[in-house]
């Protein structure tokens, strides 16, 4: 929620985290697509039965609801920033770099990236996706969803960064921006390029 509140006021996220650290116990928690069992799922098995026994846990909740809406807020803040640059929604193409739930793991059990996936494609835009950690097999047939072997060159008009792979830090951006159309947006969710004023950052 924070992330959302700093992108409003126009304020770098990661600036802020960076100035917290210097207090002795700052927990360094990154914004992001929070997916997996121990904060995706498993907090409804409390509120369940704190509802059944006549409790509102309403901070869990709102947690909750937070989390589950962060995919509507990503996907909708790519395509309004692609708008504003001049691309062609109804022709565009994105690469969503990672599609785990976490970084460096082939797991894709409760993977937030899907449902940004599943917003671009309501759209109309071709959406590919570049793992080399996830099995093609398993995001095929628990998802339906195709991974890349390599994403290709010159071809898409924007990427979303969604997961930090060592090796999507190890390639950088150039090697990033080489995948990109002349014309293009960079989200980068997690903070793996330099922090410039044509990157979209959460």
């Amino acid at each position: 929620e924070l992330a959302m509140v700093f992108n409003k006021l126009d304020i770098d996220t990661e600036e802020v985290l960076l100035a917290a650290g210097s207090k002795w116990n700052f927990l360094p928690f990154r914004p992001g697509l929070v997916g997996g069992h121990c904060i995706g799922v498993d907090p409804y098995y409390l509120t369940y039965k704190a509802q059944s026994m006549g409790y509102e846990p309403q901070m869990i909740l709102a947690g909750r609801r937070i989390n589950d809406g962060m995919s509507t807020y990503v996907a909708q803040r790519l395509i309004k920033k692609m708008s504003l640059t001049g691309i062609d929604i109804s022709k565009a193409n994105v690469l969503i770099m990672g599609f785990s739930f976490k970084e460096n793991c082939p797991d894709i059990r409760n993977t937030k990236v899907l449902d940004v996936y599943n917003e671009l494609s309501d759209y109309g835009i071709d959406v590919d996706v570049f793992d080399p950690w996830v099995d093609p097999k398993d995001a095929l047939s628990f998802y339906g969803v195709a991974i890349e072997k390599s994403p290709k060159v010159e071809f898409y008009d924007a990427v979303i960064i969604a997961v930090n792979h060592d090796k999507f830090e190890q390639l950088g951006q150039d090697e990033i921006t080489k995948f990109m159309k002349e014309k293009h947006v960079i989200y980068d969710l997690k903070y793996i390029l330099e922090k410039t004023d044509s990157i979209l950052r959460l």
